[in-house]
Order: structure tokens, then sequence, then C-alpha cells
């Protein structure tokens, strides 16, 4: 059995050091982090679902704390406690309208006199009366040919009953467990498959000679334009470098290798070129609550072009992007700076980098950001692994995804 303590220090060492790169590898190691608590929590009897949600709390407290700066970490970490909430209130539903049949039955019986000498069952009795209807019949109770329902027993058996009880709530925690891990499975399977449910509507929005600009590099932009390029559309790409990484560059290599017809620009020249675009496609870091997307650094300038000359401004984001916190929200972290090294060679610039006489401070400073933040207002539209949506709706899809108990970790 595997040290979780000892998997969730080596992560969190990990985003510390930003030693996983991309949103999606970032948040799909999260979620199979959060499987092995899970899997490996020691559940009591009662308050199960209480006692998962504080070690999985524990847990993404830790992982959020390491890179406040990738969101997409506390956005599953809050997806997963989601997933808890849900399967809990599912089992509780299911319980109570087995009770509630019950009562009907009993009361049926009480009318027509064949009610008389069977006791009222427990509520743990009837909960596991209940999934057993909703379950296939096992293999056993097939060969046996004898319905599953039939194996909850009425009986006035003080010791049979406490032994039914330990039973049913051993059974319940099984059942909590088992499906929130089926659900946590199904997240990583949807994070996974996102770039391909996203590539899946290029077709639709892309169209035959059309110009589409992008800034950076991103795997699912270069997903949805091979997509588009597969279905037989002939567009060409304006790719801005986006300096100082130039990763850019790294996209056009890869568009090129896969056919497209790639042009690439320096990203001072977007507002030159935009008049011969009909579209920018960007990536997206995080799409907040408002509908403001955090994306890399330089995509508020194309954005701004874009509006000025009425070209729709498209942003492609897997579910596990949307964040549920607002701008303005304390806990986020909009930005972070990188090495000065990536903008300036110190060599050449080191007599300038010395300190002043006195003044405590050098007399050239360098700031390399790594994010833009684009608001809501200058975005067409968002699409994600769902479809597209208005950036007036995205509030609302957010909120089918997060508890409000779980905003603030």
């Amino acid at each position: 059995m595997p040290d979780v303590q000892s998997m969730v220090l080596e992560f969190v060492n990990k985003l510390r050091k930003r030693k996983i790169e991309g949103s999606q590898a970032t948040a799909r190691c999260t979620v199979e982090l959060l499987r092995s608590v899970i899997s490996h929590h020691r559940v009591p009897h009662a308050n199960q679902a209480s006692a998962l949600i504080d070690a999985v709390k524990a847990v993404g407290g830790q992982l959020v704390a390491a890179n406040p700066v990738e969101l997409a970490v506390g956005n599953v970490v809050r997806r997963v406690l989601h997933i808890i909430r849900e399967e809990d209130l599912s089992l509780a539903t299911a319980a109570v309208a087995g009770l509630d049949l019950l009562d009907a039955s009993d009361d049926d019986e009480d009318v027509n006199g064949k009610g008389i000498g069977y006791p009222a069952m427990s509520a743990a009795v009837v909960a596991a009366a209940a999934r057993s209807t909703l379950r296939p019949p096992s293999l056993q109770t097939l060969l046996e040919g004898t319905p599953e329902s039939a194996t909850v027993p009425y009986t006035s058996s003080s010791g049979a009953d406490s032994e039914s009880k330990t039973a049913d709530k051993s059974s319940i925690t099984r059942k909590l467990k088992h499906d929130v891990i089926e659900g946590v499975n199904q997240l990583i399977h949807e994070i996974a498959g996102c770039h391909e449910q996203i590539a899946e509507q290029a077709v639709e929005h892309i169209h035959q000679n059309e110009v589409i600009l992008t800034l950076g590099s991103s795997r699912t932009v270069l997903e949805f334009l091979c997509a588009a390029k597969e279905k037989k559309r002939s567009f060409r790409v304006f790719v801005a470098e986006g300096a100082p990484r130039y990763q850019g560059h790294l996209l056009a290599k890869e568009l090129v290798a896969r056919g497209l017809q790639t042009t690439v620009i320096t990203d001072s020249a977007v507002f030159a070129m935009i008049s011969r675009v009909n579209m920018v496609i960007i990536g997206a870091h995080a799409v907040m609550a408002n509908g403001g997307v955090i994306g890399p650094v330089g995509v508020n300038m194309a954005a701004l072009a874009a509006k000025k000359h009425a070209v729709p401004f498209v942003v492609l984001a897997g579910s596990h992007k949307l964040c549920p916190l607002y701008p303005h929200n304390p806990e986020v972290l909009l930005n972070e700076l990188r090495s000065p090294s990536e903008l300036l060679d110190f060599g050449e610039f080191s007599d300038c980098l010395d300190f002043g006489s006195g003044s405590g401070s050098p007399l050239l400073q360098v700031v390399n950001p790594t994010f833009d933040y684009v608001p809501p207002s200058l975005v067409s539209l968002f699409i994600t692994d769902t479809g597209g949506h208005n950036p007036s709706y995205m509030y609302r899809l957010i909120a089918d995804y997060y508890s409000a108990d779980d905003l603030v970790m």
C-alpha cells in the first residue's frame, strides 16, 4: 500500500518547483492524487461524507498553497468535493425514497389486515433495499433464481437487527467511497479527453479561406486547428511569437508539421495584421466566474485589437479551467513574475543593473509577467468540451461544477 502522505509531499514539491507544465497535466495529476487519498482514507460509520470532505480539503489546501497561480489545482479539488457532496446526496435521496415506499406499503397492509407481526425496518436496511433495487442483480442471485430485494430480511430478533445495522453501515460506507471514486475516474477521463471534445467543434467555427490569429503555444489550439484541417478546411494561421519565451515558435513548427499554412509575426505586429484576420483563437490559463480570461502575456493586446476591428475573439478552455472565483477575490493570484534573464543578458546590462549611489536600488529594473487578464467584454465566445457559450453564461455553467461551500478552502 503506497504511503499517501509521501505522495502528497512529493506532488507539493513538484508544484512549488513548477516541474509540471500545463494546466491539463497539473489537473490530471491532482485528481489522481486525490483519488488515492480517498481510496486509502479510513471512513467512519457516521458522517462519511464529512470525513472525506475534510481529508480532501486538507490535501487540497496544501496543493493550492504550493502553487496559487495554477488555478486548475483548486478547480479540480473543488470538483472532487462537489462529487462527494453529490454522491452523498444521491444516497440520502435513495434512502428517503425507499422509506417513503415502505411507509406506503405498510399502510396498505394495515388496511388489509396483513401487516400484523412485521416490525418496521431500520433506515439503514431501507437504504440497502433501495440501493439493491437500483443495482443489477448479482450472479449468485441469478443462479439461485431469487430476487435480490428478497434478501433483505424482516426480523424481530434484536441480535440479528444489530448485525444487520452493522452490515448496512459498512455497505453504505463502501457504497459512498465506490461511487465517489467512480465519479473521480469520470473526471479524469473528462480531463484527458477535453482536447478531443473541443477539437470536434472546429469545423463549425473555422471556414474556407479564413485567416486565424493565435498567440503563444496551446495544445488545445493546436488540436482545434488541425481538426479543421482534417475536415478539408483550407485556411491560414498567423502566430504571434509570444515573447520573451517565444512559445509561438513551437506552435508554428507543430502547425507546419501538420500541413497548415502558417505565418509567424511579432507581438507588436498584432495591431498591424488584425485587419486581415477573420478570427482570433487563443487558449486560456483559466476562465473566471465573471467570464474574464487569464491567458499568456500579450493576449489582452490581441483582444483589444480584435475589439477595435470587430474581429471575433474566441477562447478555448477545458472544463477543468473554469474557476468559480472572481478576479477580485483575495485568494486569486492573477500573475507571477518570471526570471529577468528571459529578457536581458546580465553580462551586457551588468553596468545598468549596478546599484545607484546611495539609492539602495538598481537603476534598471526588469518586469517579466507570465499572464494577461482579458475582461469578459472583449470575449466573443467560449468553446469548452461541453459546447460554445457566451461570456454572460459562464457563471451559470461554472455553478454546475462546484458547490458554494467549497469556494474557500
